[in-house]
Order: structure tokens, then C-alpha cells, then sequence
């Protein structure tokens, strides 16, 4: 694998248009404000193009159609997006060598395809399906049952009870838990006994789970994570929720039983969601929201609880700081009413 490349090897590795000197030869990648000339970097936003001659970086990727004489670009219609692709092109992810490891546990009827690892202190159960390319690093549990698709990685002290089925090209970080059971429970007579929770967690293909999630199988049928799911860490989803394709969840977010989220919803951090709601399709819920009601496709959500249009949030906060004044205002008001009242009712 080379250790460097030219501007037009990176340019037709991203799809993009080189311009200048295309035979620069580039080793690595860094940050706008720190990169030197071996180096690439991208200018995305206006501010960082306002700032194009500040960086020393030996090329950038930009818009397409940017120009910056005497600077080596490639013209890109996603600069970010054509970063992160030359990012794994000079650090690209080298698997493990294949095989299980002596000091992994591994039940019977164990099916795997090819390129399989399955690492030191891992514990395989029953009748579980692992496919080709598939990494399952050290300390890992899965359970009886449990079915693994292809390409997956499953990073180190990751619990998958038994049943669940995990897609293709999946992603799940360290110290998550999948099929926990759900929480429910039933009063009796002041106490409260438990509901068993028999259903399996279904995550699709495509799907990226953040460290210590906790994801609750279902209480019956499926808790559902559709396929391009992105999660961040410390996420809790509950028994029987469906979560809408390429929807993002950010950190700290908790998700009550039977809420189903349409698809490209973005919930943001420390966002909580009562159960049993609809939260429509293209719905952003913004941080330390509180959502109470459903919510219908496209609409924006503020921070607080209860949570509220956004554009209502903005026109409750422009009031808040008047609200001293306003008070002050209706209790003369309320005063003068009176005193008028007084002088009707009097003989």
C-alpha cells in the first residue's frame, strides 16, 4: 500500500477535480489550521474558504467550483464527506487475522462464513450465525441463537442475548448491551411482578451503534433499529421501539417502550421520548427535549419540556425578558379596572 499519493490519485479516488500542480505527492491528512504542505485538509463551510490563503496544507479539498489560484484544490461536491474517505485511505482498518481464538467458548451447531475472528475471552452460545468478513473482538458475549450477517464488527465487552439478529456491515462499540429485557412490570397488590419480555432486538444492515447503549429486546415481536441507524454513546432505546432508516440518535438520548421514529429523524442529546408516541418522518428533537405528544413529519422541535415548534420556542424566549415589565403593566391594569368598577357600582 503506498504511503503517499499524487493530487490526481486522490482526486479520482474521491470523484473530485484536481487543480494545480497534479503531481504534488500527499502523505497525510490533517486539520485547516495545522496542516503543512505533505498534508490534505478540507475548507467545507464559507468561513473556512474566506480563510483559503491562512492554511498550508499542500491541497484542499473544496466545493466544486471554487477557485484560489496558486493553491493545488480538488473541486468536490461534498468536501467533508470527501475527507473522511481520504482519512481511510491513509488509515484504513486493518482487520484481524481470521480464526477463534484458544481462549474463546464457542456452543454447538456454530456457523460461520469466511475471514471470521472471534477473539480471546469471547463466549459463543448455541446455534449462532456468524457471516463472512465478520470481527468479533475480545469479551464479547453473544447468546444462544443470536444471528451475525456479514462485514460485522463487534468491539470488545458487547452483550448480544440470545435471539437477536444483527445485519451486514453493522458497527456495535465496546460495552454495549443488546436484548436486555424490556422494562415491564405488572402491580400486584402494591407490589410488582414482572412482565417477561420473549421478543428479539432486529438491527438492519448498515447500522453504527455507540459505546454503552442499551438496546431492550421486545416484549413480544421485535425492537426494531432500521437499516443506516447512526447512535451515539449512551443511548437507552426500550422494548418494541422502531427507529426510522438513517435516523441519528445522539448521546445521553432515552427512548421509551412502543415509540416508533420515522426515518432521517435526528434526536438530539439528552432528548427524552415518552412512550407509545409517533415522532414523524424528517423530525429533528433538539437537546433536553421533553416530548410528550406525537409529532408529525417535518417538524422541529425545541429544547425544553414540555417540547414545542420551534418557531414558537423562539417567539416564547423573545418574551421571557419582558415578562417583569409585562407583570408590572397588568397589575396597574387590574388596578384602574378595579378603581372603575368601583366608581360604576357606586350610587
Amino acid at each position: 500500500m503506498p504511503t503517499d499519493y499524487t493530487l490526481q490519485d486522490i482526486a479520482e479516488a474521491t470523484n473530485g477535480d484536481a487543480v494545480g500542480d497534479k503531481e504534488k505527492r500527499i502523505s497525510s491528512v490533517a486539520p485547516f489550521e495545522t496542516a503543512e504542505p505533505n498534508q490534505i485538509t478540507f475548507a467545507g463551510g464559507v468561513d473556512y474558504l474566506k480563510r483559503i490563503d491562512e492554511t498550508r496544507a499542500g491541497a484542499i479539498f473544496v466545493p466544486t467550483g471554487f477557485e484560489a489560484p496558486g493553491k493545488n484544490l480538488i473541486g468536490v461536491s461534498n468536501p467533508q464527506l470527501a475527507f473522511a474517505k481520504v482519512v481511510e485511505l491513509f488509515h484504513p482498518t486493518v482487520p484481524p487475522p481470521s480464526g477463534i481464538s484458544s481462549m474463546a467458548v464457542t456452543g454447538s451447531d456454530l456457523k460461520t462464513g469466511e475471514r471470521v475472528f472471534i477473539g480471546a475471552f469471547t463466549t459463543v452460545g448455541d446455534g449462532v450465525t456468524i457471516g463472512s468478513g465478520s470481527t468479533i473482538h475480545n469479551g464479547v458475549y453473544v447468546g444462544d441463537g443470536v444471528s451475525i450477517g456479514n462485514e460485522v464488527v463487534i468491539h470488545p465487552n458487547v452483550t448480544i442475548m440470545n435471539g437477536c439478529r444483527i445485519g451486514n456491515r453493522v458497527t456495535i462499540h465496546p460495552g454495549t448491551v443488546i436484548g436486555s429485557d424490556g422494562y415491564g412490570f405488572v402491580p400486584d397488590n402494591g407490589h410488582h411482578h414482572k412482565i417477561p419480555q420473549i421478543g428479539i432486538v432486529q438491527i438492519d444492515d448498515d447500522v453504527e451503534i455507540g459505546a454503552c447503549n442499551t438496546i431492550d429486546r421486545a416484549t413480544f415481536g421485535r425492537t426494531w433499529i432500521q437499516r443506516g441507524v447512526k447512535t451515539d454513546n449512551l443511548v437507552h432505546i426500550a422494548h418494541n421501539v422502531v427507529i426510522g432508516e438513517d435516523s441519528l440518535i445522539v448521546a445521553q438520548v432515552g427512548i421509551a417502550g412502543s415509540t416508533k421514529i420515522g426515518h432521517h429523524a435526528i434526536i438530539a442529546g439528552q432528548a427524552g421520548i415518552s412512550g407509545h408516541l409517533t415522532i414523524g418522518n424528517h423530525v429533528t428533537v433538539g437537546p433536553m427535549t421533553g416530548v410528550g405528544k406525537a409529532i408529525p413529519d417535518g417538524e422541529v422541535v425545541s429544547s425544553g419540556s414540555p417540547s414545542m415548534p420551534h418557531r414558537t420556542w423562539l417567539r416564547v424566549q423573545r418574551v421571557i425578558p419582558s415578562l417583569p415589565e409585562m407583570k408590572k403593566k397588568i397589575t396597574a391594569l387590574e388596578k384602574k379596572l378595579a378603581d372603575l368598577e368601583k366608581r360604576i357600582d357606586a350610587p
